[in-house]
């Protein structure tokens, strides 16, 4: 019961958010509004991984939350790790986005696009140029990974289609629970409650599916 509440609250907040950004979009630009709530799936047989990254600062632990899903938009692995003695914020999202190309190679998807909210990973792992900053250790790592692809693009997508990685990141944080799910994300009941309806039923039903 307890889980079910914190993931309530949690997509609640969400979904609270992705609202407001597209209504604050629409006012702006009426027909990107449209645009943000449509998950944009990968091309053939490329697998579109998303990966999310929370930070514990209080206790220097961090969690990576990630879910590959195919064209059809269909979940095809799910993953969460916690890490102990992580000294920034900024680390968290460069662990997860290491562990999303890590994957990529495990599961022998050698044609993938990483999508992550962090646009100052993302940078550092589309530039082929040494990295002297603080995750520096890990963006080579990355770099050292993506030779083994046939193809790799890593993309920028906003926090609003970002929003799977997220939760599952935000909720392994907090139970520090890990997972490895084939075909799959954990509390797919929690997630989709019966009372939700409209607006909120079409964003659950494009995170999930």
């Amino acid at each position: 019961m307890k889980v079910k509440i914190s993931i309530g609250q949690e997509i609640a907040i969400f979904i609270n958010n992705y609202i407001t950004e597209l209504n604050v979009i629409e006012k702006r630009n009426p027909s990107k509004s449209q645009e943000l709530i449509k998950w944009s799936g990968p091309l053939g047989s490329i697998v579109k991984i998303n990966f999310d990254g929370a930070y514990d600062r209080c206790h220097y632990k961090s969690a990576s939350g990630i879910v590959a899903k195919n064209v059809e938009g269909n979940a095809l692995l799910s993953y969460s790790e916690t890490h102990k003695e992580v000294p920034f914020a900024f680390a968290a999202e460069a662990l997860a986005c290491r562990k999303a190309v890590q994957i990529g190679i495990e599961v022998q998807w050698l044609e993938i696009i990483i999508e992550g909210d962090s646009l100052a990973i993302i940078k550092k792992c589309q530039s082929k140029s040494q990295d002297r900053s603080q995750v520096g250790v890990y963006i080579h790592d990355i770099h050292q990974i993506t030779d083994r692809f046939n193809n790799i693009v890593f993309k920028y997508t906003p926090r609003s289609t970002n929003g799977l990685a997220y939760i599952l990141t935000t909720e392994s944080l907090k139970k520090r629970e890990e997972f490895y799910l084939l075909q799959k994300v954990p509390w797919c009941n929690a997630l989709m409650p019966e009372t939700v309806t409209g607006v909120e039923h079409e964003v659950l039903t494009d995170l999930i599916h």
